[in-house]
């Protein structure tokens, strides 16, 4: 599912017009992603959990030459499904 078909279902189900739907949506992601920047969790009862993880620098290898590369360090978002969802899926 990508990102106008995720808006035409939230449309659909939630009876709002597909323009509200997407401004919803547009403002949901914006909220994690400024919320998540600061280093917060984001915790969705029964959804699930967002939060930052941070990737320590490290020595890698390229695969088409075997050449050692050295890969920076970053900040990764990690996703943790909640109880609720998994029962869902399974």
């Amino acid at each position: 599912m990508n990102k106008s078909e995720l808006v035409d279902a939230i449309a659909s189900n939630s009876g709002l017009s597909k323009a509200d739907s997407k401004r919803a949506l547009d403002g949901m992601t914006g909220a994690v992603e400024g919320a998540l920047k600061k280093g917060d969790k984001v915790s969705l009862v029964g959804f699930g959990s967002f939060s930052i993880s941070n990737r320590a620098a490290r020595t890698g290898r390229n695969p088409q030459t075997g050449k050692e590369i050295q890969i920076a360090a970053k900040n990764v978002v990690k996703f943790k499904a909640g109880a609720d969802l998994s029962k869902k899926v399974n």
